[in-house]
């Protein structure tokens, strides 16, 4: 069972998070999350459990318990949402008519 784990210190570890479930049962991954750019912890993380039973005891005894102050959120991780494709911005005419790099004329702006 994936298992989301939010509301996390920042300086948690993926280490911290894969000892504070294996009190519960075995842990096949465990990984906080990261910001791309900076690579500090964006405050939630994932855990991996293959077993089912052992997965939501850890999310019974962890969820609301305190972590460095935090009360942590621990509940059975959903799918993601699919992302829709492609960016904003651009298009058509603009402001100003006829298409200029899709900034109506104003790529100083920008």
């Amino acid at each position: 069972m994936n298992i989301y784990v939010g509301n996390l210190p920042w300086r948690t570890t993926d280490d911290d998070l894969r000892d504070m479930f294996e009190a519960y049962g075995q842990v096949a991954s465990a990984s906080v999350i990261r910001d791309r750019e900076t690579d500090r912890s964006r405050g939630f993380g994932f855990v991996e459990m293959p077993d089912n039973d052992e997965a939501q005891s850890a999310i019974a005894g962890l969820n609301e318990t305190d972590m460095g102050g935090r009360p942590l959120v621990v509940n059975e991780a959903r799918p993601r949402q699919e992302r829709r494709s492609g960016g904003g911005g651009g298009g058509g005419g603009g402001f100003r008519g006829g298409s200029r790099g899709g900034f109506g004329g104003n790529r100083d702006r920008y």
